[in-house]
């Protein structure tokens, strides 16, 4: 009889906890989760470019296309590259609803062999930063 209480009480206990992780898994609706339908909304053209192979000591340039699909307009609040053998260009302008901007990445290919570079873009349309990628290989130069 103590057996089967314990494993009542041991099912009783999981299925509790069971349920209250589904529960505190769901957002609470308050006004704090309201989104802002005018609100700017960050477009990227491609968040990867794939540069292949490229001959050492020769920049290669990437470009990345950042598109305001919002109503308000949308500011870049930083850029930054992962090392110093990235150059970023970016406007620091608004980006005004509708409207286009180029976020130029050039690579110096000083080392040889793989690659794999990130930019981190944080703009006001999203408090979680976007990550862009640049990659491929230096090669001897020819």
């Amino acid at each position: 009889m103590k057996k089967l209480l314990l494993i009542a009480a041991i099912f009783t206990f999981g299925f509790s906890q069971l349920n209250a992780q589904n529960a505190s898994a769901q957002p609470a609706a308050s006004a704090a989760t309201v989104v802002n339908p005018k609100a700017p909304k960050a477009k990227w053209d491609k968040t990867v470019n794939e540069f292949g192979e490229i001959e050492q000591g020769i920049p290669k340039e990437a470009e990345f296309k950042l598109t305001n699909d919002g109503k308000e307009p949308l500011i870049i609040q930083s850029a930054r590259a992962g090392c110093g053998c990235t150059n970023l260009k970016y406007s620091q302008e608004p980006i005004l609803p509708g409207k286009s901007t180029i976020v130029a990445a050039t690579y110096n290919a000083a080392a040889m062999g793989p690659f794999n570079k990130s930019i981190t873009v944080t703009t006001n349309a999203d408090p979680n930063p976007v990550v862009l990628m640049i990659k491929g290989t230096v090669v001897p130069k020819k």
